[in-house]
């Protein structure tokens, strides 16, 4: 049986990651949990609680992930054009 506490945590880091677009990695910081944490919120345990709201987090985990790439390379390249990175 799951507490209260996390069934309310997996429903609200699904709204924040729906709402904002955000990365797996902003998100755990934002809930002070870790990314494993958040990933298994957001697969494993949001499908029982709201599959409607994990339909969309998955779509925005989706793309996240399709994109990473690309972020990852834009923040080296500035690093060593010794830019600072951005959130």
């Amino acid at each position: 049986m799951r507490s209260s506490f996390v069934e309310s945590r997996v429903i609200a880091v699904g709204n924040y990651v729906v709402e904002t677009g955000a990365t797996v990695r902003q998100t755990a910081k934002e809930f002070g949990v870790s990314k494993s944490t958040i990933h298994l919120d957001l697969t494993k345990r949001l499908p029982e609680l709201s599959p409607r709201i994990y339909s969309i987090a998955r779509s925005v985990l989706d793309f996240n992930n399709s994109v990473k790439h690309i972020r990852g390379g834009e923040a080296t390249k500035l690093k060593y054009k010794g830019e600072p990175r951005g959130a």
